[in-house]
């Protein structure tokens, strides 16, 4: 970053490149060329490195030795890996938030429900809305707080934190738009704020593995996936 270039150029070139990147305006595994983006934004490559470094750390991008940065593949293996790891870890949360929590815990997830299902889906071009991901992670965070064990909801939200690109891709990719997601978060608030730890487990598990399922759908259905979009075994 150059001594005329202010701080909050990199905050705004990061936050850009963060929003378009879970938008869907770049495919899985392609190639981000700095020197671009840069002209685009009117910034020296400096400021889009830091911001390319930043979105690394997220997970959001790939750092390519000697020749800059890609968009993250959409990996089968890690979603596979990832998804098994959600299911075992966020329902033996919420099991025990069900059985744990008071009507503190109630009112938060009844709280950030009625929150959710006030947001707005989708934006006008068809991907995830920002407000909208924002009370989707503080429901699922609310879901778990019951367990007063911050060291599992700190896995649990670490976890989610890593499917967040795969949750914005099975809209803005896979087009997985059939599914009745304010059915399936309402489902799973009802069932666990009513105690029913066995349904409200098996809510939360169709709910996580939906979006898989669709990202699974979409790589099968590509002619050429490793060359054509990125993704890998």
């Amino acid at each position: 970053m150059t001594a005329t270039e202010p701080k909050t150029h990199s905050e705004g070139v990061y936050a850009s490149l963060r929003a378009e990147l879970l938008g869907g305006t770049f495919l899985p595994g392609s190639k981000l060329r700095l020197a671009g983006i840069g002209t685009r934004y009117g910034v020296s490559l400096s400021v889009v490195r830091e911001a390319m470094t930043r979105l690394a750390g997220e997970g959001l991008v790939r750092a390519l030795p000697q020749r800059g940065f890609c968009v993250t593949p959409l990996s089968v293996d890690d979603l596979l890996d990832l998804t098994r790891a959600r299911v075992l870890i966020e329902t033996s949360v919420l099991r025990e938030s069900i059985g744990q929590g008071g009507l503190e815990w109630e009112s938060a997830v009844i709280a950030a429900h009625h929150t959710l299902q006030g947001t707005t889906y989708t934006t006008d071009e068809g991907h995830l809305g920002g407000a909208w991901s924002a009370a989707h992670q503080a429901f699922h965070r609310a879901l778990l707080t019951g367990a007063k064990s911050p060291r599992l909801e700190s896995i649990a939200t670490e976890l989610r934190d890593c499917s967040l690109l795969y949750q914005h891709w099975s809209i803005g990719i896979a087009r997985d738009l059939d599914r009745d997601v304010a059915a399936e978060h309402r489902n799973i608030a009802e069932l666990a704020v009513a105690r029913d730890a066995e349904g409200a487990v098996k809510a939360l598990t169709e709910h996580i593995e939906r979006t898989t399922a669709a990202l699974l759908a979409y790589a099968e259905a590509q002619t050429d996936p490793g060359r054509a979009v990125g993704i890998s075994a």
